[in-house]
């Protein structure tokens, strides 16, 4: 057995994105023990900047020690109990995923389903929450599937107009859109640091409200996942009269979150939203030079995750293929119904940068040729110039 010498890739799928060597540095300082005093500050500096970041002050904000879905499940897990009403607004895959997990927890669950692709529409969900008392409405804010954006702000207000928890899946948003817990009064938001945050995959934050708390603080039946128990959980991340031992928190991985959150304070929370828009628009002006075409409306767009259809007579795991082999580039396939159809490049994090997108064209570009699909790359790359410009 020898030493794993990883392959050095431009991550630009769904995730996880680049880490950059300061963070990766991070990662490599010494370990210390969890309830070492000097990690409890700093356990103290990551609460603090998470409720910055999810905008969320009056929310308990935790890393949870794994990843998104971990948030996913802790939400589910600890807001439902057996016989409870959940409606889950499934437009792709990880909203499926929520109906899933909230039929574990033996909820009834009330499915409203939209073409992948498309953003949750209010509307029909509100006829859903018509139905009777809820006690949880969940939607993904990004659907990471598809790279469409659902208005989170327009869905929690319907929450609390019919008495709901609201749960938003915002692990590929935060960091790269605008995330405003306070402002859409929700109740939990999660996410996960390999995308946006430009950690490595491995933790989840999560920002949980009072009346969450209050919900399940007051359950009847234990949370069937004994990890992510909030009210455990709390004991350890709370600190409210000493840290009680919880589990052995993921001490090296913390120190990556933090300097990755360091880092991204130091760029400015609006410098760095501006600059996930603006690697968009111009990934989204070669595509279009390129004859290629975005799956998603224009209006509910994610600058970080952005859906490419296939063109008609072209292999798209062959383009995958390629661009991996030849430019050590990674993108992503389609999920569920869209398998083969579109490829998912992500300019999340430390991949936004206007390099990774010349990068990204140049490969593309290569790649259809390689299959009789021409392109002009020259024109490509002007077309990104002119709106870096």
């Amino acid at each position: 057995m020898q030493s794993f010498q990883p392959p050095r890739r431009i991550l630009m799928g769904p995730g996880p994105s680049d880490v950059s060597p300061r963070v990766l540095a991070a990662l490599a300082r010494p370990t210390i023990g969890h309830l070492d005093p000097e990690f409890q500050k700093l356990m103290e500096e990551i609460k603090a900047a998470m409720s910055r970041l999810f905008n969320a002050p009056d929310h308990a904000c935790v890393p949870l020690p794994a990843p998104g879905t971990a948030g996913m499940e802790a939400a589910i897990m600890n807001l439902l109990e057996p016989g409870d009403r959940a409606v889950i607004a499934v437009n792709g895959a990880f909203g499926g995923r929520m109906a899933d997990m909230a039929d574990r927890a033996g909820a009834e669950v009330i499915k409203v389903e939209f073409d992948w692709g498309l953003p949750v529409d209010p509307a029909k969900v509100e006829e859903a929450l018509k139905g009777g008392p809820v006690k949880v409405l969940a939607f993904v804010h990004a659907e990471t599937s598809t790279g469409a954006r659902s208005d989170a702000a327009a869905l929690c207000a319907l929450a609390r107009k019919y008495g709901a928890l609201s749960v938003v899946d915002c692990v590929t948003s935060l960091g790269g859109i605008v995330v405003d817990v306070a402002a859409w009064d929700a109740d939990v938001v999660y996410s996960g640091t390999q995308k946006c945050l430009s950690a490595p995959p491995g933790l989840s934050p999560i920002a949980l409200s009072k009346r969450a708390q209050a919900a399940i603080s007051g359950r009847k039946t234990k949370v069937r996942n004994w990890l992510l128990d909030f009210n455990l959980l709390m004991a350890y991340w709370g600190g409210d009269g000493g840290r009680t031992y919880h589990h052995t928190a993921p001490i090296n991985a913390l120190y990556g979150l933090h300097e990755s959150l360091v880092a991204l304070f130091e760029e400015g929370q609006q410098a760095v939203l501006v600059r996930h828009a603006r690697t968009h628009e111009a990934l989204a002006a070669g595509l279009e030079a390129a004859g290629l075409k975005l799956l998603v409306a224009e209006p509910y767009r994610l600058p970080q995750l952005n859906a490419v259809l296939v063109p008609d007579g072209v292999d798209e795991a062959a383009v995958r293929t390629h661009v991996l082999a030849k430019w050590d580039l990674e993108i992503g396939a389609g999920l569920g119904p869209l398998k083969g159809k579109i490829w998912r490049i992500g300019l999340m994090g430390a991949s936004a940068t206007p390099w990774h997108v010349r990068l990204c064209l140049s490969a593309l570009c290569e790649a259809l040729e390689a299959q009789g699909f021409k392109t002009d790359t020259k024109a490509v790359l002007a077309a990104v110039d002119a709106k870096l410009a």
